[in-house]
């Protein structure tokens, strides 16, 4: 596991333990996700069930200027805190042990321009994610909400001001792109 380009490219992420329940976007599916998006890539970014953070980390090598990280497994965000030490970028980096519905519906304050979305597969937690989402109070302007899911996920080609953008599928992975929809769609 690396990051693929920008100022921290070749930087080799620690992976999680085989005793962790994090599943890590592989390095060519994650390279084509983010040739999709690659000019959309700036600002504030969010990784939602965060993991190791090579969402995160690779956003923020490819220019955004601040991520926060969201992971309620202490040891995900440990790693996540030792991945943007290797990739020097712990000062862009904000890493939150919280549960993600508290975040979105209670704690958060901001509006992101990029938001990924990677949680266990087959498990409705997208889904809820993507609810929360779709309201647009926590979405700037142009902001594009990325979601990685198993290709056997049916998801919706439009949900509250999120509207489906691209959808990819690699080795039963699909990744989603929507984007928010502007005020006169």
């Amino acid at each position: 596991m690396r990051i693929i380009s920008g100022k921290a490219r070749g930087t080799r992420l620690k992976s999680p333990g085989e005793d962790m329940p994090v599943r890590p976007t592989g390095d060519r599916v994650k390279e084509a996700m983010f040739s999709a998006i690659q000019f959309d890539i700036k600002g504030e970014v969010l990784d939602l069930f965060a993991g190791s953070g090579q969402l995160g980390l690779e956003a923020l090598s490819r220019g955004a200027t601040h991520c926060v990280f969201c992971d309620n497994n202490p040891e995900s965000i440990m790693l996540v805190r030792e991945n943007a030490k290797r990739a020097h970028l712990e000062a862009d980096s904000e890493l939150l042990l919280t549960d993600y519905k508290r975040y979105l519906k209670h704690t958060c304050n901001k509006k992101f321009d990029v938001i990924f979305i990677d949680p266990p597969y087959n498990k409705g937690l997208s889904d809820k994610a993507l609810s929360y989402l779709s309201e647009g109070e926590l979405l700037a302007d142009s902001c594009i909400v990325v979601l990685e899911c198993a290709a056997d996920e049916k998801k919706p080609d439009e949900i509250g001001v999120l509207k489906l953008k691209k959808r990819y599928s690699y080795s039963g992975v699909s990744y989603i792109v929507y984007s928010r929809r502007s005020e006169n769609e």
